[in-house]
């Protein structure tokens, strides 16, 4: 890089060493604008010779350059510029990609000049050239270039041609234009191919391709799942194997760029806890108590420490691992490096968020609340998350108590966030209503203009809908408003609950209905029309409840039907026409009506909240404030609704209508092993009659082939005991090129009911000519219909990919039960008809002229279940039995009987079972085998 940067200096000063010297020559501004004003004039008349030479316009558009860079509008240059991009030459068009990345922005009409010059770029044989290209698409390329160029920086990353710079630069504009038009990359369409680039032996094209997949799965987690355990793999590799380069040694810690990245990248997909992972993890928390070498040491295990902790506890918080990074945390926070502090904090929150109990986190509640009081605003933020996040029933009083003191020497730009926090905290966790009513009022009464007008909104729906409330809420307003300086959202609730309930406390000494007026009318000279709308609107109600002091009311309300505002005029001119109405007109009370309870609706406190959160570029996995809005979260996302950490924003002027009921009588305190979420789009299942015949081969054989291509050929063994069961699968490779960034997962349509994972993490390649073995522990949980699919890619000259069903069915799990014949037929009449009994006729072939008994009793104890002789008369039909074993569901007993007729060349399968889904899969499975011809399946 030094001597790139040596080299190309070399060329600028042999290009415009004279004009620079001119220019640093000029003792005042005046001379240097003199000399480049020349300069310009010169260049513009060489522009125009015909007889212009490509060595001449290079040199011409270098000081063009370097005018630019010294901060003048250069407003020529630019067409050369793109015609140095044509040239052979690489400094004709190093010095023409410059200018192109320098003088034009991404919309200018120029750029479609230079797509076709780049594209042949690309496209060319020359890594510099190539590079170049991709530098000038990652600084200009806007949406146009993007759509253009993208396909062809992704066939430079994925060529096998590529070098491995190539690679990494091609990768870093992917991402570039995918942050800037994120709509133009098909991110899904390129999943399978990008994320196998993360097997690369290169580290430096790991970490970039890494970095790409990072941006890209936030978006499409479905599509990228199967980069889970590419991550898994190769931080295994790099913690526990310690394959790695030693330039990619950081002071004695093995790349943490690419381990923290990886170790972020985890987070983003369902928990799934795995044998290699737990061991990664392990390795992490132990090499964090190494002793200290020097700063740059404690900063890289640091990052991958803190990255670690935040899988441990998205993994499983109650783990014992989560158990002692809790003490780690507790002395970070007590650091005195700031980021650690920081990142201490942050953690801590995260862990709040998900953790069933706080009861670790209050451990070092006093620790935290002087963290609010740290040097740094950025730990003070995270301070004030954590205790948002740690606060509940029990310690709501002093959390709160505590912000309020801090709110009134809080820094401006974290004041709306505390105000919007501490009344959140507030409604979700207060003790009684009289203390949520007390702090809401001191907190309008200490932020003044930070409080929202969701606040007074919130305090006028709880009030309205709490009946044992209103008597102590209009004495409350009415103290605060006696106090000289009031804010103006609290004259609007005073206004509100003193309109509505003063009649309640009228009758009480020093709340007179007069003194009542007084006080509201002493505090609307001072306010906005908006507020003094709403008091007219109380004075309409008084005019009802107070006849004492409606000459009073009226004067009011004649007096405003002359101001300037078109509102408070209309209003003043209405309310002073009813106010006139002779007393027994029904007019007047029927307008004046206590308001009713409002409905419960959702917070739109909440949501402005959320949308104040602002993300990095990787967003969050978890939300601040608990762990009930992080199931909350969960749920949307089980729901298949894109989980956005940014929460709904309200729309302008939809406030009022977003008023919400208070219920505060009740607070509230297999990714890793080759699992993809059952949410995923549907699988493309790769068939062909020979695959089906395989497949329906081994649903009642232990052993047999599964897939074979000229490529590659996979064997299946498998055997059960009850409820679990082992497959084994052998990849075998029939090339004699090696299978790279070999990638096997399993889907599990249904992983409620069964599960299915790597014994190990597959081997990234498959050695020629020679096969692997992998092993898959199975377990039925509860009754399933759906086999699950293996998902296989590898890399072979080109990207292939190969879904097969795995011949895991509901009768792998059944176990062969004897009985004797009175048994049997009790229980067959004991189970009953439809619906547990299910029943089919099908047609058959036979063995010359004969039913195939033999076979039918191969397939049917290949079923796993028990063939009972003596019990049907008929010594060619075939009776069985069997109990299916499942770790939740229990027991279900199953009984089957066969009818063939070598006549008809029919026959009748009939199922009882205790479980109707039990009987129909059942039928289902043994129908087709028995139907079959034996010669049909191939060996």
């Amino acid at each position: 890089m030094a001597s790139n940067m040596r080299g190309l200096t070399q060329v600028a000063n042999a290009l415009v060493g004279g004009f620079i010297a001119d220019i640093r020559a000029s003792r005042v501004r005046e001379l240097e604008e003199k000399r480049i004003n020349k300069e310009m004039a010169n260049i513009r008349k060489k522009f125009k010779d015909a007889g212009l030479t490509s060595t001449q316009r290079k040199k011409y558009v270098a000081k063009i350059i370097f005018t630019y860079i010294l901060g003048y509008k250069v407003d020529i240059g630019h067409m050369e510029a793109v015609n140095l991009i044509s040239s052979s030459k690489y400094s004709e068009k190093q010095i023409g990609y410059l200018a192109v990345t320098l003088l034009m922005h991404e919309n200018s009409d120029f750029l479609r000049l230079v797509v076709n010059s780049i594209r042949k770029d690309l496209e060319a044989h020359s890594e510099i050239n190539n590079c170049l290209a991709l530098h000038a698409i990652a600084n200009v390329g806007g949406e146009e270039m993007a759509e253009s160029l993208a396909p062809d920086v992704h066939r430079l990353l994925i060529s096998p041609t590529s070098q491995s710079f190539v690679k990494k630069k091609a990768a870093l504009t992917l991402l570039r234009l995918y942050r800037k038009h994120p709509t133009v990359i098909p991110a899904a369409e390129w999943a399978l191919r990008i994320v196998s680039i993360m097997d690369d032996p290169d580290l430096g094209v790991a970490i970039c391709v890494t970095s790409l997949v990072l941006a890209l799965a936030q978006d499409h987690l479905d599509a990228y799942s199967i980069c889970y355990q590419k991550a898994v793999d190769r931080l295994h590799r790099l913690v526990i194997d310690h394959e790695y380069p030693a330039e990619y040694l950081y002071y004695k810690v093995p790349t943490p760029w690419l381990q923290v990245k990886l170790l972020r990248l985890l987070q983003y997909y369902p928990p799934s806890v795995s044998a290699a992972l737990q061991r990664v993890l392990q390795a992490i928390f132990q090499a964090s108590s190494e002793p200290i070498r020097n700063v740059q040491h404690n900063n890289a295990q640091n990052a991958i420490l803190f990255e670690a902790i935040g899988l441990a506890i998205h993994l499983d918080p109650k783990s014992p691992l989560v158990g002692s990074a809790t003490v780690l945390l507790a002395q970070f926070i007590l650091s005195k490096e700031t980021n650690v502090r920081y990142l201490g904090l942050d953690t801590l929150a995260h862990l709040a968020a998900r953790a069933d109990s706080l009861e670790q986190i209050k451990r070092h509640q006093k620790t935290i609340l002087l963290s609010l009081r740290d040097k740094d605003i950025s730990v003070r933020r995270r301070a004030l998350d954590l205790l948002y996040s740690m606060c509940d029933v029990d310690n709501a009083e002093l959390i709160v108590g505590e912000l309020l003191r801090y709110l009134k020497v809080a820094d401006y730009g974290l004041r709306e966030e505390m105000v919007l926090k501490i009344a959140i905290s507030t409604e979700k966790f207060a003790t009684s209503y009289k203390w949520y009513v007390d702090t809401i009022l001191q907190l309008i009464s200490t932020a003044g203009d930070h409080v929202g007008d969701e606040v007074w909104y919130r305090v006028i729906q709880i009030v309205t809908n709490t009946e044992d409330l209103q008597e102590y809420a209009a004495k409350v307003c009415f103290e605060h408003l006696k106090n000289p300086t009031c804010h103006e959202s609290l004259i609007k609730i005073g206004g509100y609950i003193l309109g509505e309930y003063g009649h309640i406390i009228a009758n009480e000494p020093g709340y007179s209905p007069f003194e009542q007026f007084q006080l509201l009318q002493a505090k609307a000279n001072f306010c906005s029309a908006a507020t003094r709308a709403l008091l007219l609107s109380t004075y309409l109600k008084w005019v009802n409840v107070f006849p004492e002091i409606k000459p009073h009311l009226v004067q009011v309300f004649e007096r405003y039907s002359h101001v300037l505002d078109s509102e408070l005029q209309q209003r003043a001119c209405e309310y002073y026409a009813i106010a006139s109405r002779p007393e027994e007109d029904e007019l007047l009370q029927n307008i004046c009506e206590e308001m009713p309870p409002f409905p419960a609706r959702e917070s739109t406190l909440l949501a402005r909240l959320n949308k104040k959160q602002g993300d990095t570029e990787d967003k969050r996995t978890w939300v601040i404030g608990g762990k009930e809005a992080n199931e909350e979260l969960d749920t949307k996302k089980k729901a298949g609704k894109r989980a956005t950490l940014e929460g709904p924003g309200s729309k302008a002027g939809d406030i009022l209508s977003d008023l919400q009921g208070l219920d505060l009588s009740a607070p509230n305190g297999a990714q890793a092993n080759g699992e993809t979420p059952a949410s995923g789009p549907p699988v493309q299942i790769t068939t062909s009659p020979n695959i089906e015949r395989w497949y329906e081969r081994l649903t009642y054989t232990s052993e047999a082939l599964l897939y074979e291509d000229v490529q590659i050929q996979i064997g299946y063994k498998s055997e059960f005991h009850g409820h679990l069961g082992r497959v084994a699968l052998y990849f075998g490779n029939k090339l004699s090129a090696p299978l790279e960034s070999f990638t096997a997962t399993i889907d599990v349509p249904d992983p409620e009911a069964l599960s299915v994972v790597f014994a190990k993490i597959p081997p990234s390649t498959v050695t020629p000519r020679l096969q692997t073995q992998q092993v898959l522990n199975v377990e039925c949980k509860n009754v399933f219909t759906s086999p699950p699919i293996l998902r296989i890619s590898y890399l072979a000259g080109a990207l292939q990919t190969i879904n097969i069903r795995l011949p895991i069915v509901i009768t792998k799990f059944l176990e062969p039960v004897k009985l004797a014949p009175s048994e049997f037929f009790e229980r067959w009449k004991l189970i009953g008809g439809p619906p547990r009994e299910v029943q089919e006729v099908f047609t058959i072939n036979l063995l010359s002229g004969v039913v195939d008994t033999e076979r039918q009793k191969k397939v049917i104890e290949g079923s796993r279940f028990l063939l009972l002789p003596d019990v049907d008369p008929n010594q060619v039909n075939c009776v069985g039995a069997g109990v299916l074993h499942m770790s939740t569901g229990g027991k279900v007993g199953c009984l089957l009987r066969v009818e063939p007729s070598a006549s008809a060349k029919l026959c009748r399968i009939t199922v009882r079972s205790t479980s109707e889904v039990v009987a129909a899969e059942a039928v289902k499975l043994l129908k087709k085998p028995l139907g079959s011809d034996a010669s049909s399946v191939p060996r």
